[in-house]
């Protein structure tokens, strides 16, 4: 499946790592909220079941999806390749960095999570952080809302992350993102 993607900085990277070290821009906003319904899922399973060794493989997840887009994220992979292009539904691009932000900020809690749970037995306090990631990834899956890309924004505008970061965000004229044809380096195959 080809999905679209620029990757930033991508052009001062080379070999594997610019790669496998990317982040795609576009993003298919529908297999985004797809992946937002797995986090749900596994969230809830984790805090529903006591099961708290699910907090490794859903920190894993937002780990991988922050330093690589859906390349190294199991769930990643099974929303771009196999629901995604089963659904038979248009594809909605939206801007990369405000998406990857918004992964990062669910790397953080799931990670902080995984170490109150596993590393210092406080499940409690784990369960309460899947919590906010289950409101956070279900507002997103369900609505569209991204909670991460609204903060994103809210920087943008205050001026704490430059414009350059994500010229589409901040200059509305731009329009939406949109694929590159014909194989330039605005895609690749995922």
């Amino acid at each position: 499946m080809t999905t679209a993607s620029t990757v930033g900085n991508s052009s001062t990277r080379s070999g594997w790592a610019g790669t496998v070290f990317s982040f795609p821009n576009p993003v298919n906003e529908v297999s985004a909220r797809l992946v937002a319904g797995g986090v749900v899922l596994m969230a809830l399973v984790t805090i529903v079941f006591d099961q708290p060794w699910l907090t490794v493989p859903l920190a894993y997840g937002f780990v991988a999806r922050v330093l690589t887009g859906p390349t190294l994220s199991p769930l990643g992979q099974i929303a771009t390749r196999l629901i995604t292009p089963r659904l038979g539904v248009a594809p909605k691009y939206v801007a990369g960095p405000p998406k990857r932000f918004a992964q990062g900020f669910g790397a953080v809690f799931s990670v902080t999570a995984a170490v109150l749970a596993l590393g210092f037995g406080l499940r409690e306090a784990a369960y309460v952080l899947l919590g906010l990631l289950v409101v956070a990834a279900t507002l997103e899956s369900v609505f569209a809302y991204c909670l991460g890309c609204k903060m994103f924004a809210l920087l943008m505008k205050a001026g704490w992350i430059p414009d350059d970061v994500c010229e589409r965000c901040n200059n509305i004229a731009l329009g939406p993102p949109t694929r590159a044809a014909g194989g330039s380096s605005a895609t690749r195959h995922r």
